[in-house]
């Protein structure tokens, strides 16, 4: 698994585990996800929070590496979990991230280590100022929650496909990491997972969201270069002049092409 601080930015899988759930932490990390995000909002009841932020601060106490996602800003929980998480080197995942001046509360307590969860309409209206915010190093996408306020199904490519483009755009334009796409809800159907993961990986995300161990191979393997684009980019790497156009295997190579394969070969070391 990647350190805390690369998790944030180069994950491609992230493995969602109850944060009342301690016994689960190393299982999580055993499936090879690149980074384990510790629940403390959804998956956890509110009789439970308080034990939920004390495990995770346990586990990344003794040496583990995790993700936290933390309760949203506004609600009872939120400022003691981030002032507690400011201690450890953990990335915080903010849930409902709409609000600039909101990000910039969390990060002048814990600093440059927030993935900001865009999953309400004004969140994707407001994209830009997201990715932009202070301390954000990646947004990702809350599907489920947004499909639930546009009324629509949260499996369906074509209602979201505006607000991954947003995501993607907005990321591109702040300078920050290829955002993370949200969950694919079918457990056992590995026919929806490669669709789901065909179109994340057009698009344009780095990385996807988890809610089962079976998800993270597919996704580490689907978000990854294929051997064929590393021999190609390192190829174009190679061949290509230091400046101006070229042909080689009989295509027009230029600055932006040169771009796309040294993002490959970069992935590829990610």
């Amino acid at each position: 698994m990647t350190t805390t601080a690369q998790a944030a930015r180069d994950a491609r899988s992230l493995l969602f585990v109850p944060g009342d759930r301690p016994e689960r932490f190393a299982k999580a990390v055993a499936t090879g996800a690149d980074a384990i995000v510790i629940d403390l909002e959804d998956a956890v009841a509110p009789d439970a929070k308080q034990a939920a932020l004390e495990h995770a601060l346990a586990w990344l106490a003794g040496g583990g590496a995790a993700v936290v996602r933390v309760n949203g800003v506004g609600t009872r929980w939120h400022t003691a979990e981030v002032a507690a998480l400011a201690t450890t080197s953990a990335a915080l995942m903010v849930p409902k991230s709409h609000s600039r001046d909101e990000l910039a509360s969390v990060h002048a307590v814990v600093g440059d280590r927030l993935i900001a969860l865009v999953e309400t309409a004004r969140g994707i209206r407001d994209a830009d100022l997201v990715a932009s915010s202070p301390g954000v190093v990646r947004i990702a996408l809350g599907n489920v929650d947004l499909s639930a306020e546009l009324g629509v199904d949260p499996a369906s490519h074509a209602a979201l496909a505006y607000a991954r483009g947003r995501l993607i755009v907005a990321s591109s334009a702040a300078g920050i990491a290829a955002p993370v796409d949200g969950v694919t809800t079918a457990l056992d159907d590995p026919a929806v997972l490669a669709t789901d993961l065909a179109a994340t990986r057009e698009l344009g995300f780095g990385g996807k969201l988890c809610i089962h161990p079976r998800q993270v191979q597919p996704v580490n393997a689907a978000l990854s270069p294929s051997a064929d684009e590393i021999i190609w980019a390192r190829h174009i790497v190679e061949s290509a002049p230091a400046e101006g156009v070229s042909v080689v295997d009989g295509r027009m190579i230029d600055a932006p092409v040169i771009a796309r394969a040294a993002r490959i070969l970069a992935r590829e070391r990610a």
